[in-house]
């Protein structure tokens, strides 16, 4: 309903409620759309750093067990796989266990919501979090990091080689990650990936380091 009046050149047009609300379910749609998109970039994001995590982790892993013993590559390569399995079992059971948590609060709050509520409340299930697809989710990008660097040193034999192999190969992909992650939040990746790249060498050359003075003193 709406009702125009005209004095001179002024117009006045008052709209009804009907005209001048939007519509309840051209609205829930928009925000629904818009929470499915927000809801697939966090996941997106969540999984390149578990992927980071397992990279650095792992490659760190290696490095320091080789500087302790450096003619052992059999050790460095079973370092390297046990810290694959026991970073993502780490990561599923803390993911499962926080987003389990995380339901449960939304669980709490949709009940509260549809016992107070404005009548014909819809509780939409694909709001709720899911703990075993995060765990899973977790664990999965977590040992496709690490078996970048476990990969590129098992087809290496010497020592010398195989250090610089799983350098250059845990960089590369770092930045690969570090620029991803950031694109996925509409920030500039140049400079994300760079970050990532260093952050991940200091972690590198500090358990390097470490484990070298074990070896050199005798440890």
């Amino acid at each position: 309903m709406s009702m125009a009046a005209t004095t001179g050149e002024a117009k006045l047009t008052v709209l009804g409620p009907a005209a001048a609300a939007p519509e309840p379910k051209e609205e829930e749609e928009a925000t629904h759309g818009h929470d499915g998109v927000g809801t697939r970039s966090q996941w997106l994001r969540a999984a390149v750093l578990g992927a980071s995590d397992g990279l650095v982790s792992t490659a760190a892993l290696m490095l320091g067990i080789g500087a302790a013993r450096p003619a052992d590559a059999l050790a460095v390569l079973l370092s390297g796989l046990a810290g694959l399995v026991a970073g993502a079992c780490s990561m599923a059971i803390g993911e499962y266990v926080s987003v389990h948590a995380q339901l449960d609060v939304e669980l709490a709050e949709l009940e509260k919501r549809r016992r107070g509520g404005p009548a014909g409340l819809q509780l939409h299930a694909a709001a709720v979090s899911r703990p075993g697809q995060a765990a899973a989710s977790s664990a999965l990008s977590f040992a496709a990091g690490a078996a970048v660097p476990l990969l590129a040193a098992w087809l290496v034999a010497s020592y010398r080689v195989r250090v610089v192999v799983v350098v250059a190969t845990a960089s590369l992909a770092l930045a690969a990650f570090g620029a991803l992650g950031a694109l996925l939040a509409r920030a500039p990746g140049g400079r994300a990936g760079l970050r990532a790249v260093v952050g991940g060498l200091v972690a590198m050359a500090a358990t390097y380091g470490v484990m070298k003075l074990f070896r050199t003193h005798g440890v």
